[in-house]
């Protein structure tokens, strides 16, 4: 489907009609604006894809803000992980601001609003103010600051600017409507007194702006044209257009502020709160952890950046808030691996097989296809020799005809090898097998064109050499959560539903070729999953992330539970 046959979404539908009435093309402008109190998870990487999307769609720029506005939550080290979380997906932008470089521009602003009469320094705590602001359905009243003189306030103000005032002494309050039907407008606080060092200006400021302050101001002085929030900011709008109505210049583009709905995904959370209180607590090992929803864990896990952004696109843009199934990031995450990933074997749960016939020091490699979804892939070679890994599940001593795998007197036949057969066994004291002793067919290898390699057996093993075979650490990762809503039960808090069995981790043997794969390759182990190396990988201990497992097993599970 071409671009322009794609339907469009409601966003682009708003940016369209401001086109055909008259908008400049080349005044469109847009921009993502986190604000670095955390990783990005997948919840904003909607936000990404429509905002970047866009700019690629109309050939316009996009800045990347950081709305950095509270030191006493924000890192350089999230504003580091955004950068990179942005770039990993794949997107440019234009200009990278900051709202602490507009901080001495807003506080101007701030000035020349006390100076209209249009703000006010109120001195009452933030609780007798909450009282004073009224409920949806009774009018607020007014503070007794609210008539203070606009010299009061200028040097009240400026005061506050230099440190000379207690944090929650004073704030800066807009004078707007205390009897305003939205809560939002009566008289909302621009700036609070933090005395605390600031990522960027370290100790220069005393006063930092509030969000509803800063968000329109920012988008003005950078001459965003369309300024995309999600949902929870729609009752925001007002107070968004009331600022700019105080400040724009007829010669000025004006922002716009549209919404649309946050999407949130099953089995996990996306709140930047909760998902640094499983870092804090130690539910998860760090905000990149494989188990969490932000972008960084997805990308350690061994997703690509396609998936994410053909996840985005297949959720499409909303204007109501919903929960999106993890198992379409999945679906997403394994059609995409499924083009790029090299066909590799592992073994998980080993069972040896000594094949009796075969020659005691012979060894030979075999050809291998490395993807059959890519023919510029190429092949590989591989060891067999005498003793072999297989999986402990893929044999059984007796089994039904449905069991189409090993089992004694059956045959299977050995991926990019030869058939074998299960002739019998050794047992360690507990009953438990040890050993499978095979016989194999020297006529029946594979891609060889003789009648026995064409002749039909219903099982095909995944295996390793066990001599040539390479030990790893693999860790085999599930749902963060075992209730899709988590945070969504009135009577329970999020962590209960805690997966305690989020994270399992076995000994593997692995064909020795991946012996020197690296951190952030991705592959997918035959008959197992996806998988992609971990940064913990060492020289002397390969580890291994499951990304996603070939097919949905979830589905299943939560079918049975119904």
């Amino acid at each position: 489907m071409s671009e322009a046959s794609k339907s469009l979404n409601f966003i682009e539908h708003i940016v369209e009609e401001d086109l055909r009435n008259g908008f400049d093309p080349e005044a469109l402008r847009f921009r993502f604006p986190p604000e670095p109190n955390g990783y990005l998870h997948i919840g904003h990487a909607s936000s990404i894809c429509l905002n970047f999307g866009l700019g690629l769609r109309y050939e316009a720029p996009v800045n990347l803000r950081f709305d950095d506005t509270n030191p006493a939550k924000e890192e350089t080290e999230y504003v580091e992980a955004i950068k990179r979380d942005v770039a990993w997906l794949g997107f440019e932008w234009d200009q990278e601001c900051y709202a602490s470089d507009y901080f001495q521009q807003l506080y101007d602003w701030a000035e020349a609003l006390i100076e209209r009469g249009l703000a006010y320094v109120d001195s009452q705590t933030s609780e007798a103010m909450a009282e004073q602001k009224g409920t949806p359905t009774q009018a607020g009243t007014d503070s007794p600051y609210r008539d203070r003189s606009v010299a009061e306030n200028l040097k009240l103000f400026r005061e506050m600017k230099e440190g000379k005032h207690a944090e929650g002494s004073h704030v800066l309050r807009a004078k707007i409507d205390m009897a305003s039907p939205n809560m939002l407008m009566r008289d909302p606080v621009m700036y609070r007194i933090l005395h605390k060092a600031h990522h960027r200006t370290n100790t220069d400021w005393c006063i930092y702006p509030m969000y509803d302050w800063t968000h329109g101001e920012s988008d003005y002085i950078e001459q965003v044209s369309h300024s995309l929030c999600t949902l929870e900011f729609k009752p925001h709008r007002p107070l968004y257009d009331w600022f700019l109505d105080q400040l724009v210049s007829k010669d000025k583009l004006r922002p716009k502020q549209r919404e649309f709905a946050r999407r949130n995904i099953s089995h996990t959370v996306v709140s930047k709160r909760k998902l640094l209180q499983l870092v804090e607590q130690g539910h998860v090992k760090g905000w990149d952890d494989p188990r969490m929803p932000t972008i960084s864990g997805l990308r350690r896990r061994g997703s690509t950046p396609a998936a994410i952004r053909n996840f985005a696109e297949t959720i499409g843009i909303a204007k109501r808030d919903n929960v999106v199934d993890m198992n379409l990031l999945e679906f997403h995450m394994r059609e995409d691996l499924n083009k790029v990933a090299p066909r590799v074997m592992a073994v998980l749960d080993p069972l040896k097989v000594v094949i009796e016939n075969y020659p005691e020091e012979q060894e030979e490699w075999l050809e291998a296809e490395n993807n059959p979804e890519d023919e510029s892939a190429g092949s590989r070679e591989i060891p067999f020799s005498k003793e072999l890994w297989i999986e402990q599940s893929d044999f059984k001593e007796e089994a039904n005809r449905k069991f189409f795998r090993l089992k004694l007197g059956g045959e299977v036949r050995l991926k990019n090898a030869y058939i074998i057969k299960a002739e019998r066994v050794d047992k360690d004291a507990e009953g438990n097998i040890t050993t499978v002793y095979c016989s194999y067919d020297p006529k029946s290898k594979s891609g060889s064109g003789t009648p026995e390699s064409q002749r039909k057996v219903k099982g095909t093993l995944h295996w390793v050499s066990a001599k040539h075979a390479g030990e790893a650490e693999v860790r085999l990762y599930d749902r963060l959560f075992i209730d899709p809503t988590p945070d969504q039960h009135e009577d329970k808090d999020f962590l209960d539903f805690v997966n305690e069995d989020s994270l399992e981790i076995v000994k593997a043997y692995v064909e020795p070729g991946l012996l020197e794969a690296k951190a952030g390759d991705r592959f997918q182990f035959q008959r197992l999953g996806y998988f992609c190396v971990d940064p913990d990988s060492t020289p002397d201990q390969l580890v291994f992330n499951r990304t996603v497992t070939l097919r949905d097993t979830w589905a299943k599970i939560e079918e049975k539970a119904k």
